[in-house]
């Protein structure tokens, strides 16, 4: 083994990951693990050479470090303490009636922040605003309030981008730096804070945990007061961050406002506030509103690029969102020639730019690194990483003069070539997170299936008179089982439901315990687990109940090598829970019908034991209830294996605490799905009666991963699914009848009876 130009080689394969395998365990020794261990055991065919699960993906297991959690531990401890500078309730409520400079006045909900805010006492303080909540409008009053007992300079701002803090000394006047440069200040030249400041970090979602705690811990030491201001729904920090949510969500009482005002129309502002917190019933309205389209890659491409384009020409102000900075080259490509077969732009003289594409004088580019050496010839400006600007020559070395949009003299900036090559790009198009900080007239989204719920609601939110999503049906997805791409009944409502259920935002290390708790301890994990290993157990038995049900010996061979096999098992299985005597019942099925020139005859028997078994065996009082966990996963019996046997009693045992623990909480924190319930009855038998109901609902939330304050959530996307939610519909509605009171003589009755009929 040698080092070449700062890189190892190796003399073998093996020797590379030897080495690798020893940094990760040194990695790995040195740090704290957040990932739980197997809540149980997985039978031998389920584990690697290694021992680990295959339930659980390699290199899964999430870790930290002691220097994080500390920085979290204290920043939750600033936040926590109340002997920060404040501003007079007197003042405060003054400003808040006082119009702005534009004659604007607050909102309640402004007002109400402004006020809290100022009077808090908090050494580190928050302020959650939406997407056109209006966060600036706020900050601006609470400056106003701030200025007028502190004076000028009173109020200083920070913000992780040189171009956001750009835009936050725009808005409020006030003197601001990004934070990576004030920090470099602080330690160079001594640069402080003063007592009784207040230190607006504006975007702070973006800004990392640690930055975040060294400018707090020197602010507190200066008796300074800060306050983060962001949007935990939007877009995170690229460094190990999460600490604004973390902050934000360990108070009962944090300020956020609430009326959302960039939107023209009514329903699109409580529809945003639905995108944000991934309830996927939102995506009906945006369909009902016509502002959703699907397709595959090429028509969604074209249509979403024509209507951006048609914008433009029509004087609007218009944003083209697409996923990846592939995408975005392509359609930055498509305008380019456009705008020279039009005429827009001339082709000149031109210049290659860092991602191969061409740009030359009248071309719209956007500078990605910040460089204070390149300043306009009136000295007031620099150039930032996220700029935006128009080339207005370009010259024989290869440089440009650029200019900011809509400007025609003065503020000129001479970029030098090595810059151009790069560091420039067009910005015709742009992705999530170039757009975060912009406001449009309409906005044209390439979804794909594979986004996250902080990147779809961040581009869905940026125009004010319309926002559209082009959805691509065509793409294979990292979070979805099956792939869209694979699957001939991918949707819009489908697509979009994976992605607002990918949650992308990076959590704190505090937070990332919890939801890795909730995620391997979860009923749709460990359904999972359970019916894998189900499968498994009994595939045997399921193939020669299919061999020996009349088919032929080629028949029953193409039906057990079929895909439709696995959910034909699943259907078995679920058909034996509801007390159906399969070895008896298949064979009348196989005999029932031929199967002509079936394609599938595994998948036609599957909907003929579907059709058939879909109730409980038997009638009347003899009619028993199905068996299930949690009321709606079917139990698995006939397995003699005793590995697998207990696999399988452990993870239903695990499943039906879960379905406890997460009723239990969404009744403690009275989960608005939770009213569908009703009120569990007073008396013992019919509150059993109720929570058995109420469990039900529960799990199938749990299960689908549903987090709309209806309780069943969007409509079903699959026949299994379609079965669970008509158990839980039947759950809710014998929760509501174990409620009311019995009438007179039906006392004696009993309710789980009468309530079993109608489950299925």
């Amino acid at each position: 083994m040698y080092r070449l130009i700062g890189l190892w080689r190796f003399a073998t394969t093996g020797d590379r990951e030897s080495v690798i395998a020893m940094v990760t365990d040194a990695a790995q020794l040195a740090s704290l693990r957040l990932t739980p261990p197997e809540l149980s055991l997985s039978p031998l065919v389920f584990r690697r050479d290694d021992g680990t699960s295959v339930f659980r993906p390699v290199n899964s297991a999430v870790f930290t470090s002691e220097v994080q959690l500390a920085a979290e531990d204290r920043l939750l401890d600033r936040s926590r303490d109340l002997t920060g500078p404040t501003v007079s309730l007197a003042t405060g409520e003054e400003i808040a009636r006082k119009p702005d400079a534009d004659g604007l006045v607050l909102g309640e909900d402004q007002a109400e922040a402004l006020t809290r805010i100022a009077v808090s006492g908090r050494a580190l303080d928050v302020l959650v605003g939406p997407a056109g909540a209006g966060k600036t409008t706020a900050m601006n009053a609470l400056r106003r309030a701030w200025e007028a007992e502190d004076g000028k300079g009173s109020v200083v701002g920070l913000a992780p981008s040189a171009v956001a803090a750009q835009v936050l000394a725009d808005d409020l006047g006030i003197e601001t730096e990004n934070t990576s440069m004030w920090w470099q200040n602080h330690l160079t030249k001594g640069l402080n804070f003063q007592p009784d400041q207040l230190v607006i970090v504006d975007e702070a979602s973006l800004a990392g945990t640690l930055s975040l705690d060294r400018i707090t811990g020197l602010a507190q030491q200066a008796g300074a007061k800060v306050l983060l201001v962001g949007d935990y729904g939007q877009l995170q920090s690229v460094d190990a961050g999460g600490a604004f949510s973390m902050l934000a969500r360990d108070r009962t009482d944090t300020v956020e406002l609430v009326d959302v005002h960039r939107f023209q129309q009514p329903w699109e502002k409580l529809a945003s506030l639905d995108l944000r917190h991934g309830h996927t019933s939102v995506i009906d309205t945006y369909l009902a509103h016509g502002r959703i389209q699907d397709g595959d890659t090429e028509t969604m491409t074209d249509a979403g690029y024509t209507a951006w384009r048609v914008d433009r020409e029509a004087g609007r102000i218009t944003v083209l969102i697409a996923e990846t900075r592939e995408q975005v080259t392509e359609l930055n490509q498509r305008a380019r020639a456009d705008l020279l077969i039009d005429g827009t732009l001339t082709q000149d003289r031109e210049v290659q730019l860092r991602d191969g594409t061409q740009a030359g004088v009248g071309d719209t580019v956007i500078t990605r690194r910040n460089d204070r050496k390149f300043t306009a010839s009136n000295g007031n400006d620099w150039v930032r990483n996220g700029d935006i600007w128009t080339i207005t020559d370009v010259r024989d070395d290869g440089s440009l003069t650029i200019r900011r949009p809509g400007r025609f003299y003065g503020g000129a900036i001479v970029l030098p070539a090595a810059y151009v090559a790069e560091h420039v790009d067009l910005e015709y198009a742009v992705t999530a997170h170039r757009a975060q900080a912009v406001t449009t007239d309409t906005a044209h989204v390439l979804v794909e299936p594979a986004a996250t719920r902080e990147n779809f609601y961040v581009s869905l939110t940026r125009g004010r008179a319309a926002n559209h999503a082009y959805v691509i049906l065509d793409r294979a997805d990292d979070h979805q089982q099956p792939h869209p791409g694979d699957d001939p009944d991918a949707s819009s409502r489908s697509v979009l439901t994976g992605v607002l259920q990918h949650v992308g935002a990076e959590l704190s290390a505090h937070e990332t315990i919890t939801a890795e708790q909730e995620q391997w301890g979860s009923i749709a994990q460990l359904a999972a687990e359970y019916e894998t290993i189900a499968a498994a157990a009994q595939h045997d038995r399921w193939a020669s109940l299919v061999r020996a049900s009349g088919l032929t010996s080629e028949q029953a061979e193409a039906a057990v090598e079929s895909e439709a096999f696995g959910p034909l098992t699943a259907g078995l299985r679920r058909s034996e829970a509801n007390h159906h005597d399969i070895e008896t019942l298949l064979p009348r099925l196989v005999a029932a019908r031929g199967f002509g020139d079936a394609d599938d005859i595994a998948a036609v028997i599957h909907y003929r034991v579907t059709r058939a078994t879909a109730r409980p065996a038997g009638s009347g009082r003899a009619r028993k209830a199905p068996k299930l966990i949690a009321g709606l996963i079917p139990h698995t019996d006939g397995v003699r294996d005793g590995e697998m046997r207990s696999a399988l009693d452990e993870r239903e045992a695990l499943i039906e605490a879960r379905a406890d623990a997460v009723l239990d909480g969404a009744l403690t924190d009275k989960a608005p799905w939770t009213r569908a319930l009703g009120t569990s009855p007073g008396d013992t038998r019919r509150a059993a009666v109720w929570r058995k109901a109420a469990r039900v609902v529960a799990a199938y939330r749990d299960r689908y991963r549903i987090t709309d304050d209806t309780p069943l959530g969007a409509p079903p996307a699959s026949e299994a699914q379609k079965i669970e939610a008509a158990r839980a519909m039947a759950a809710i509605t014998r929760a509501g009848e174990v409620t009311r009171v019995p009438a007179r003589g039906n006392e004696h009755r009993p309710v789980e009876q009468r309530a079993r009929t109608r489950l299925l």
